[in-house]
C-alpha cells in the first residue's frame, strides 16, 4: 500500500512538472509572438541594403528607401555621380536594435570608404533605421543614403 501511495505521489509530481513546464514554454512563445516574416523581412532588407551599399549600387539602393523619403529628398545627379568617385572596403554592422511592435529598427554600421582618386581610406559611421509597413508587409529604411563625405 506504501508502495502504491508513493507511486501516485511521483507521478502527480511529475505531472504537475510537465504542467508547470508546459505552461512557461507557451508564456515564453507568447513573449516572443512576433511573426517570423517580419523579422526574415527585415534581415532580407538590411541584408539587400548592405550589399547594394557594400558593392557601390547607390541607385540601386535608393529603392529601399521609403517613398516618401526619397520623394521629399531626392538625390541629384551630382550626389549620385560623388558616389562614384569611392569604394566600399567594408560594411561591418555595430550594433542593432528592434522593436516588432512597433515596427522600428535601427542598426549602426561603420562603412570604410576609400577615395577611388587619393586612394586614402576612411571610416563613415552610419545609422540605418528602418520602418514595418504592415499593409504592403515591407520594411523600408527611413534615412537617407549615407553621407560618405560626413561634411568633407
Amino acid at each position: 500500500m506504501r508502495r502504491q501511495s508513493t507511486h501516485l505521489s511521483y507521478t502527480r509530481l511529475l505531472h504537475t512538472l510537465l504542467k508547470t513546464t508546459a505552461l512557461g514554454l507557451l508564456l515564453a512563445l507568447a513573449g516572443c509572438a512576433t511573426n517570423p516574416s517580419q523579422r526574415d523581412g527585415l534581415e532580407r532588407n538590411q541584408y539587400a541594403w548592405a550589399g547594394a551599399v557594400r558593392w557601390g549600387d547607390f541607385e540601386g539602393a535608393l529603392n529601399l528607401i521609403d517613398p516618401t523619403v526619397r520623394e521629399k529628398n531626392p538625390p541629384t545627379a551630382l550626389q549620385l555621380e560623388r558616389y562614384k568617385q569611392v569604394q566600399i572596403s567594408s560594411y561591418r554592422d555595430v550594433g542593432a536594435d528592434s522593436d516588432m511592435e512597433a515596427g522600428t529598427a535601427v542598426r549602426d554600421v561603420d562603412i570604410g570608404v576609400i577615395n577611388r582618386h587619393t586612394q586614402a581610406e576612411r571610416t563613415v559611421r552610419y545609422r540605418e533605421r528602418w520602418r514595418w509597413e504592415p499593409e504592403a508587409k515591407v520594411w523600408w529604411l527611413v534615412s537617407d543614403l549615407p553621407d560618405l563625405w560626413d561634411g568633407q
